[in-house]
């Protein structure tokens, strides 16, 4: 139903790319979202691209190198922001402020909003909405090729059986079922522990029960730190015969796009040194 309703949505964009004389020409798009940020610097032509999220200029928050953000103008997604720009189209993620909206309705400037993505083919299919919104629909088949190539090249050999593994967020944020990171799991040959510990999509995973049944590996969002007020935690130091701690980029966890690409390749090395 996700990736009909993002086919769906192409019909709007493929609109703004059609001229009076019915040629096609290349829009102007602003992106208020930093994850449509990863697809649009990859699919579109720079002058294309009106502004991109000003959080794609934050260290700490981008996902796409800082070099080609700054290339781009960076805006906070304000109606008073969007507008001065003149766009043909603005992508945004699911929640955009009322205010935008209501005066993207009044100016018939077309707005389109994409969930965020639960597996790799709803990924695929965002890729391909914002490449053909962009005019460059083969520069998203190719980048969705890409993804693809390495999904495959992170599959374990037939017969592998799954390694039980848990994704560990800052105070123990473990994603779960439904969600980009469970699906990138497995495709790189991983079993989610989430489920069986009976989290929700999203939730925190109490310290009894990871000691109690700990998994085959524990992927540490960001830097393995000893501050952590869990990861740090003495009994988990004694864990180590029986569970493999390994570092997971902050990055990979941000957004989707091309960060497939780049999580899965990560995935199947961590899986391959064990």
């Amino acid at each position: 139903m996700r990736i009909a309703a993002i086919r769906a949505a192409l019909g709007v964009l493929l609109a703004a790319t059609a001229s009076a004389g019915g040629a096609q020409r290349l829009p102007r798009i602003v992106s208020i979202n930093p994850c449509v940020d990863t697809v649009l610097v990859r699919v579109a032509d720079p002058r294309q691209i009106a502004a991109i999220s000003h959080y794609s200029q934050d260290p700490r928050a981008t996902s796409i190198p800082l070099a080609t953000a700054m290339r781009f103008k960076a805006i906070s997604g304000t109606a008073e922001e969007v507008v001065a720009l003149s766009p043909d189209l603005v992508i945004a993620g699911g929640h955009v402020d009322p205010a935008t909206i209501g005066a993207l309705k009044r100016l018939r400037i077309k707005l389109v909003q994409l969930p965020v993505p639960t597996t790799i083919a709803e990924n695929n299919a965002q890729i391909r909405t914002i490449a053909q919104s962009a005019g460059q629909g083969a520069r998203g088949d190719r980048l969705v090729a890409q993804v693809d190539a390495a999904v495959r090249a992170a599959a374990p050999s037939a017969g592998a059986s799954a390694t039980p593994a848990l994704i560990w967020q800052g105070g123990g944020l473990v994603p779960g079922s439904g969600t980009l990171s469970d699906d990138m799991l497995r495709a790189a040959g991983f079993r989610n522990l989430s489920a069986s510990y009976g989290l929700k999509q999203w939730d925190i995973l109490p310290l009894e029960y990871l000691v109690a049944r700990p998994p085959r590996v524990l992927l540490s969002v960001g830097a393995v730190n000893p501050n952590d007020r869990l990861l740090g935690h003495s009994v988990l130091q004694r864990l180590k015969g029986r569970m493999a701690i390994r570092v997971y980029p902050d990055r990979l966890m941000q957004c989707g796009g091309p960060i497939v690409i780049d999580a899965v390749r990560r995935l199947a090395a961590i899986r391959r040194s064990l």
